[in-house]
């Protein structure tokens, strides 16, 4: 089985590079206006989409065609492109499509390179922060803040008794099986907000993340940052986070266990 070519790093970390910028560019030039918003759900819950989202991804798969165009791509909006590359693209045009409705700067646009399934380069853009996160090996990330870069770290000194935690369960964990885990509710001190917050992790902001429900575009363009950096994730039945779900975070392996313990009661 062929393995990743570590010298091509810096070709596609610099194409997510310029997309970050491009995107950013392109929000605030076309975008920044009036939304059409759509319920996908229809009446069996909420699960918002807008115009700016379907935009967003057409505009990631141009640039990638472009550049990459026998690549494969799966984005939450259009679906799958098939071809029989070893590379996949995975899209998240707009992560956090409530804060995106509502005002709240948290949203991004992620996207994620998979080589034979496996993230290697993630990108996790904030146009309203100016700011994104982008890995470019897998030993390390950095943070491109006000045209600053800077190389990013999980905080590897961190302990349980003072653990920064940041967690939500958006309406996917029903109260019966929050009931069942008093202690991770005890620790939820700092708020939670999509894509943003496991960049936090990957900064040293915080030293867990605790979300539920997500989806391959929700979780691939964030891992291989938060690898990078030097943390621990996993679903919540310690399980490669790869395949989505319920997703643990950690800034070192010794807490990573200590609440995947805490999460038992729920991890079924």
């Amino acid at each position: 089985m062929s393995k990743f070519d570590r010298k091509k790093y810096p070709i596609f970390a610099s194409f997510l590079n310029k997309l970050a910028k491009d995107l950013t560019k392109y929000y605030f030039s076309n975008l920044k206006k009036n939304f059409r918003v759509t319920n996908k759900l229809q009446g069996s819950g909420y699960d918002p989409v807008t115009s700016s989202d379907k935009a967003f991804e057409k505009f990631i798969r141009k640039k990638i065609k472009k550049k990459f165009p026998n690549h494969q791509v799966i984005g939450e909006e259009y679906g799958t492109k098939k071809s029989k590359s070893d590379f996949t693209w995975v899209i998240d045009p707009i992560d956090g499509t409530r804060s995106f409705v509502i005002g709240n700067p948290t949203w991004s646009n992620l996207v994620s390179l998979n080589f034979k399934g496996v993230p290697i380069l993630g990108l996790a853009n904030f146009p309203m922060l100016n700011k994104y996160y982008l890995n470019y090996s897998d030993k390390t990330a950095f943070v491109f803040e006000k045209g600053k870069k800077k190389k990013i770290s999980v905080n590897k000194k961190a302990i349980f008794k003072s653990v920064r935690v940041s967690a939500a369960f958006h309406g996917w964990l029903p109260l019966y099986k929050q009931k069942k885990i008093p202690k991770i509710l005890k620790l939820m001190q700092f708020p939670c907000s999509d894509a943003l917050s496991y960049s936090h992790l990957a900064e040293g902001r915080v030293d867990i993340v605790i979300q539920c429900s997500n989806k391959i575009w929700d979780i691939h363009p964030l891992i291989p940052i938060i690898n990078a950096a030097g943390g621990c994730i996993s679903t919540w039945d310690n399980r490669s986070a790869i395949y989505a779900g319920n997703i643990l975070v950690s800034a070192n392996k010794l807490i990573h266990k200590k609440f995947l313990n805490l999460l038992k009661p729920v991890s079924k």
